[in-house]
């Protein structure tokens, strides 16, 4: 985890905006790692963030590969709608924060604002796959830190 995650995931805790985590995981679908990884990925998450007074409300992922055709892997909404109807979220008031292209695709399939941030693969896919974007994200943030400034402006 990045050193300033849990501080902007701590801001959003004060607040009061619900943080949850929706991730793609198909290398479980792929073979390449048993699911049982995937839990103790998001457990440890879960403790770090305890750890730095921050915390999640759910962690929802999809374990299939894209062959597979479900209904749950992002770009498509179902982890999305699951979160929002579980946790009574208005998705139009929502916002997406990723590093993928998925992600910003996800939020407008959604209705909500899809934020890429520069870090993990987000400063890639700036530079190779921008220009081939139907729809841009509404921010580019350098970092969650600074996803986490542009949300908060936002929602005053």
């Amino acid at each position: 985890m990045f050193p300033f995650v849990a501080a902007a995931v701590r801001r959003f805790n004060q607040a009061r905006l619900p943080v949850i985590v929706i991730t793609n995981q198909s290398g479980v679908g792929r073979g390449y790692f048993p699911e049982s990884l995937v839990h103790t990925v998001h457990e440890l998450m879960t403790q770090q963030f305890a750890a730095a007074g921050a915390h999640v409300e759910d962690v929802y992922y999809c374990p299939h590969s894209s062959a597979d055709g479900c209904d749950c892997r992002k770009p498509k909404l179902g982890m999305l709608e699951r979160a929002a109807r579980e946790h009574a979220l208005d998705l139009s008031r929502s916002f997406v924060v990723g590093d993928r292209y998925v992600d910003i695709e996800l939020a407008h399939r959604a209705g909500a604002r899809g934020i890429l941030v520069r870090t993990g693969y987000g400063e890639g896919e700036l530079a190779w796959h921008a220009a081939e974007w139907p729809r841009k994200p509404d921010f580019v943030a350098e970092d969650l830190a600074a996803a986490a400034e542009w949300i908060l402006s936002q929602t005053k």
